[in-house]
């Protein structure tokens, strides 16, 4: 284990009136390394800046470190430092907890007990955690690039080039909406993809669609308003309008994407909607079912939140202009992400506001997280303005076409009969239906159990499903990859 070095001041308990100096720092270091504040080989701080910090002789100091290294708690050195001992003596790890500890471990309980929590706590769902799971990707990981051909080598150089000219400005931050160079940027790319009708003022850049999500239902949204949501659909977007206390209303799908909620449908104030590459089903919604929806949100008045999700990569069909693009009464709240087409950890997306919203965003953002991070701003605009942007996306849409194609030769070839896989237009993933009989939770069960990923459907469900499904992924590993996924995933269906 690598001796670590702490650098930093200590503070350590007040020292009691009439206490001995000696006495008091050897109890305070003990405490600490009993209690495990500081860890077996944690370095401890030099005599003379602890004698400096609490003014303290140094030789009172070197007493009370000679005590506890005649103990066994520290070992160490002239010269070398001071470090808690890497094995502590078996009385010491017995040794009883001190009373002070005790007691205020006692009052945390107690003031737990009587803790008055808000309702938007009491509302939250308390299993809902944010997971990565760390293992290499194999087939069939799901809402995945293939990372390893991300160019790493190119985003480092943009990087260190920016780190070397950086500017005290930069240092200092950006305005919240984020850097106008990349809002600029960002905007040229979607009026020219996307269709997407904006100006860069109009853009805010944020972390990803979670905030997003929580920015829009705090502005919008009060107790007991209700919100329209595909069915099945994504479950972060529900979980985030219920905390706030709005109530969900699920619309079902049919092959052209969620159908128009029904007019005795009251009170929506949102709507949420994965028009391009429906989650987790993966149609597309037509051109007819957006103009519908769009004249049902006009006449009732409530908000469309389009989140674009996958939309970069379409491999077939004419491209559909965006829910936003074809607005022409400024309903619809236009949100993409990075994190999907370049890498999960860079968490940069934008969302597109109607004009007279932007002032109440860019205010909210002032007040909560203030602006997003400042340079990986600046390095992703340069790796847009520069072209890199749209050569990676050429290059990765050709990729994962060819990755598709793979998946549903092989599932024709050996699926046939177990699971009938969708085709798609666009996204990074499709989804199957399995052959009756078959619950979506113990085909993932079994197909885990010989090395292969796969999301039931009934995950994203609030409704039963007439029929059970699986969501398979298939941009982030190679064709060789899918086969044996493909082929292990036969094999766990067959045994069922």
């Amino acid at each position: 284990m690598p001796r670590q070095t702490d650098t930093f001041e200590w503070m350590l308990p007040p020292r009691a009136p009439g206490m001995p100096a000696r006495q008091w720092l050897y109890a305070a270091l003990r405490a600490e390394i009993l209690e495990g504040r500081l860890r077996p080989g944690a370095r401890l701080p030099g005599t003379r800046d602890l004698a400096a910090q609490y003014g303290l002789s140094r030789g009172t100091i070197v007493s009370a470190f000679e005590q506890l290294q005649s103990e066994g708690y520290v070992d160490g050195s002239v010269g070398s430092g001071t470090y808690v001992s890497k094995i502590l003596p078996d009385e010491l790890l017995k040794a009883p907890r001190p009373i002070a500890a005790q007691a205020a471990s006692n009052v945390r309980s107690k003031v737990r007990s009587k803790r008055s929590l808000s309702g938007f706590a009491k509302r939250l769902n308390l299993t809902t955690t944010a997971t990565f799971d760390m293992r290499p990707a194999r087939a069939f990981r799901t809402d995945l690039p293939a990372l390893d051909l991300f160019p790493t080598a190119l985003w480092t150089q943009i990087a260190t080039r920016r780190l070397r000219r950086l500017s005290a400005t930069q240092l200092l931050g950006s305005e919240p909406m984020g850097y106008r160079p990349l809002r600029n940027a960002i905007s040229d790319y979607l009026i020219a993809s996307r269709g997407v009708k904006c100006g860069p003022e109009q853009i805010a850049v944020v972390s990803g669609v979670q905030e997003t999500l929580d920015l829009v239902a705090r502005l919008i949204l009060d107790p007991g308003d209700r919100v329209c949501m595909e069915e099945p659909g994504y479950q972060g977007a529900a979980g985030i309008f219920e905390s706030i206390g709005a109530k969900v209303s699920p619309i079902a799908l049919d092959d052209q994407g969620m159908k128009v909620p029904p007019r005795r449908l009251r009170a929506v104030r949102l709507i949420y909607i994965t028009p391009a590459h429906q989650f987790p089903l993966g149609m597309t919604m037509s051109l007819p079912r957006r103009l519908e929806l769009l004249e049902w949100a006009r006449s009732s008045g409530a908000l469309i939140f389009e989140d674009d999700y996958d939309s970069e990569y379409r491999y077939s069909g004419r491209p559909v202009p965006s829910l936003q693009g074809l607005d022409p009464g400024g309903q619809v709240l236009f949100f993409g992400t990075f994190s999907k087409v370049l890498f999960p950890s860079l968490r940069i997306g934008y969302l597109v506001l109607p004009p007279d919203l932007v002032p109440h965003f860019s205010a909210a953002i002032a007040v909560t997280r203030r602006h997003a991070p400042l340079l990986d701003q600046i390095v992703l605009c340069d790796f847009i303005t520069e072209g890199h942007f749209g050569r990676h996306l050429r290059r990765m849409r050709q990729i994962y076409a060819e990755r598709l194609s793979v998946l549903l030769e092989s599932s024709r070839e050996r699926l046939a009969g177990l699971l009938e896989i969708s085709g798609i237009e666009a996204g990074l993933q499709t989804s199957g239906w399995l052959a009756r009989g078959i619950t979506g939770h113990a085909a993932a069960k079994a197909a885990a159990s010989r090395g292969v990923d796969v999301v039931p459907l009934d995950r994203h469900s609030r409704l039963p499903l007439e029929r059970e499904g699986l969501q398979l992924g298939f941009a982030a590993v190679d064709a060789r990859e899918i086969r044996r996924g493909v082929r292990e995933l036969a094999a766990a269906l067959e045994g069922m």
